[in-house]
């Protein structure tokens, strides 16, 4: 029998569109998380009280629709699965609590060199840093500030939720779990350029240093989303994610120059060569897929899926 006059579609072309289709939504979800700050038009700076309150009402809103986005991908890729759109985006129940906690510890890790550093110049040391993590006043008043909202609450949910919990499922089919954690994040960089716009808005610096600072931040935001969505892929969990990135947002990048000048900088340097170290070591165990059951997004995966087997 005579196929038809352009034969029939082969694999590697419906590979190639659902791949279109997946970068095509990806770049739909950051231009609608991004667009959505500009819809508000004001003068004021992006601390006002009042500027904070509309771009989290607009993020918020983008991040409701994100599972929308992600079941139209289902529908015109043609995507088999048997898992539900909030499932594959993290929000599930299995291994919760573990997904919650050991991401968290492994950051936490991560970070011992600035931590140590923070308690050495503490004037009540270690027991005063862990009184003011503790005390409920100063967590009242955290919580009535509208840029603490915006950075430990607000933004962490939102771009996690958009960056890696709607867009990781779409890339996996197509890149594979391993390319899409390299992949997801450039989204996630690249929706950072918008602080161009703010800073060169408010003249503060010369376009040079503004273009320099946001190369830098660039830099930044990519590598801690690889972090992030390599979490992700191994917990299928958005919970870990976000509270890494709240963690993060509070610590803010560590500052080694400091260390190096500091009275106690063996110490100090020590403390974050092992921070480093056992990161390093602790990153594969603490997030083996064994503590959080069968990991929805990876059913997504062509083999093989090594990035959610390996233990």
């Amino acid at each position: 029998m005579l196929e038809p006059e352009h034969g029939p579609i082969t694999q590697v072309e419906h590979t190639y569109t659902s791949c279109q289709v997946c970068v095509l939504s990806c770049l739909l979800l950051a231009c609608l998380y991004v667009g959505s700050l500009y819809v508000w038009r004001s003068s004021l700076p992006r601390d006002h009280p009042s500027v904070i309150k509309r771009r989290c009402a607009s993020v918020l809103l983008v991040s409701a629709l994100s599972p929308a986005v992600v079941k139209a991908w289902i529908h015109w890729a043609n995507i088999k699965v048997d898992a539900s759109v909030l499932e594959l985006m993290g929000v599930r129940l299995g291994g919760l609590v573990p997904a919650a906690v050991l991401p968290l510890l492994l950051t936490m890790v991560f970070y011992l060199g600035p931590l140590v550093h923070s308690a050495m110049d503490n004037p009540e040391g270690f027991n005063g840093e862990l009184q003011s993590a503790l005390d409920v006043q100063s967590w009242r008043l955290c919580v009535g500030d509208a840029v603490w909202l915006r950075n430990q609450v607000v933004a962490p949910v939102t771009e996690e939720l958009v960056f890696r919990g709607a867009m990781l499922p779409m890339l996996v089919p197509c890149a594979g779990p391993t390319a899409a954690i390299f992949t997801a994040p450039l989204f996630f960089g690249v929706a950072h350029f918008h602080h161009i716009i703010e800073q060169q808005r408010l003249h503060k610096d010369s376009m040079s240093v503004i273009l320099m600072v946001s190369g830098m931040q660039f830099l930044y935001t990519t590598v801690f989303g690889a972090f992030t969505a390599f979490i992700f892929m191994r917990t299928g969990h958005v919970v870990g994610p976000v509270l890494c990135h709240s963690f993060c947002n509070s610590q803010g990048l560590p500052d080694i120059s400091s260390a190096l000048q500091h009275p106690q900088r063996s110490a100090l340097l020590f403390s974050y060569m092992m921070g480093l170290l056992l990161f390093l070591v602790l990153l594969f165990p603490l997030t083996d897929p064994l503590f959080y059951g069968a990991i929805p997004v990876c059913s997504l995966a062509p083999p093989p899926t090594s990035v959610c087997q390996i233990r």
